[in-house]
């Protein structure tokens, strides 16, 4: 309760929405607490489960693990584009491999499209970045895999679900948000908060002895392990934890995976030209070779690999945590860090500017609400519809240079556009009266002379000259 309580003391709301979340939060939790204090296995005659599998040792681990107190699991692998376009996964043998960790049936389904349209162009059309930095690229993906994991769960008429996160990070939020948001009558079983799984496995080894021994299958360590954890999908891929826990240390080299180290990036630009409608990008094309991406999955993946070529996107930060904890993480993003370039600038031309503003505040807390969990809160469908509604004319091409870890824009268009070039221009009239600016001036001004007056009886302070 005490960590609850935690995880909530910093939430941007109100006292009273506040105090419910907490609420709900600790009696969910308290259930939780019970459950796994008293038992670890479940009761009653429903003991189906989908665990959210993703093949490696823990999860492996883990679906034998709940096997054996009782659990039918059901395995759900999510493709979300692992590998970014640059490498691509390959799916083909992890049903398998759940079967014989002992999983009762087995889903893999290919959420790429659905990941990109319905989670990664909204955080482009709401220019969402936590913390000034971080494009939320792991954040994001938890309520796409929340929501397929659900329906299996529903489908299957399983009263449980599961997943891998510790007790320490953010993933253990969003997923089990996601979870209660979505279905009712759903409870979350959470190895890695149950003292007899974590008192059992500490550390690697220990997960390494418990395959060999219950022969699941799973790659033994043999001593070239990367000293760091992974995460990754279409839109990004994330190192933590090991030697980066250090945050004075340099990451090493090998955690260059969809960006290559600026040293060794092309020796010559790429020149590649966006489209735009409603704020969603819905074709690129590389201007250098001709080569066009029309699919949000496609056109990712298009912006990845020669984003990565160029070494755009990548950053080393530390982070805030929900659940009151820094932490250090490096991400790279080189698709999502050019789409976020040029949809500000198309923005610049089409989006008035009392409009635009009003959506950059928004924009912090769409960021904190989606670094959150809060994905599928009210709070969340509100901002999203008003965020829609910025970009209904957010229409047209922006064109950008790539070259050593810059995106920098060429030019744009818009039949949107509300830039004037006669009213701008100084070489023509275009119907602004310049003698209107004096008037303009001298009523900004005013607040500013009163102010003076008022702090300054005086006069401020200059320098001498």
């Amino acid at each position: 309760l005490d960590r609850v309580k935690a995880m909530t003391s910093s939430a941007p709301f109100p006292t009273t929405m506040l105090s419910l979340v907490r609420a709900r939060a600790v009696r969910a939790a308290s259930t939780s607490m019970k459950r796994s204090m008293s038992s670890s296995a479940p009761s009653g005659s429903n003991k189906r489960l989908v665990l959210a599998y993703s093949g490696g040792l823990d999860t492996s681990t883990q679906l034998r693990w709940l096997a054996d107190k009782g659990y039918e699991v059901i395995a759900f692998t999510a493709n979300l584009g692992q590998g970014g376009g640059i490498v691509e996964e390959d799916f083909s043998g992890i049903e398998e491999k759940a079967l014989k960790s002992g999983a009762v049936k087995a889903y893999v389904l290919d959420l790429q499209e659905d990941f990109v349209k319905n989670y990664v162009f909204p955080i482009i059309r709401s220019n969402a970045i936590y913390e000034s930095r971080y494009l939320l690229g792991t954040s994001l993906a938890r309520p796409c895999i929340s929501k397929a994991q659900v329906a299996i769960a529903k489908k299957e008429g399983c009263k449980y679900v599961s997943h891998g996160s510790t007790g320490k990070g953010n993933d253990q939020v969003r997923f089990e948000l996601s979870t209660y948001a979505l279905a009712a009558g759903l409870e979350c079983v959470v190895p890695w908060r149950i003292p007899e799984f974590y008192n059992k496995f500490q550390g690697r080894q220990d997960l390494l002895a418990f395959a060999k021994e219950r022969g699941i299958p799973i790659a033994m360590d043999a001593g070239n392990r990367p000293p760091y954890s992974m995460d990754d999908n279409m839109f990004h891929i994330s190192f933590e934890s090991g030697v980066l826990e250090d945050p004075a240390a340099t990451p090493p080299e090998s955690t260059h995976k969809y960006t290559t180290p600026l040293a060794k990036c092309k020796e010559t630009h790429d020149d590649v030209q966006i489209w735009f409608e409603k704020g969603d990008p819905i074709k690129v094309k590389n201007l250098n070779t001709g080569e066009e991406a029309s699919t949000p999955a496609n056109i990712l993946k298009f912006l990845n690999r020669i984003g990565g070529q160029h070494a755009i996107g990548r950053i080393d930060i530390v982070e805030n945590r929900y659940v009151g904890i820094k932490s250090r993480g490096v991400y790279e993003t080189p698709g999502g860090t050019i789409l976020r370039a040029a949809h500000l600038d198309i923005e610049a031309l089409t989006l008035d500017r009392e409009v635009l503003r009003i959506r950059d505040m928004l924009s912090l807390k769409y960021s904190e609400l989606v670094y959150n969990g809060f994905w599928f809160s009210p709070e969340m469908e509100f901002l999203q519809h008003s965020m829609d509604f910025t970009q209904r004319h957010v229409n047209g091409e922006v064109r950008l240079r790539l070259f050593r870890g810059n995106a920098i824009v060429l030019g744009r268009s818009s039949p949107n556009s509300l830039y004037n070039k006669d009213i701008v221009s100084m070489d023509v009239e275009g119907g602004f009266d310049v003698s209107h600016s004096e008037g303009f001036i001298r009523t900004q001004a005013r607040r500013l002379q009163a102010y003076r007056n008022m702090a300054y009886p005086k006069g401020r302070d200059l320098p001498s000259v």
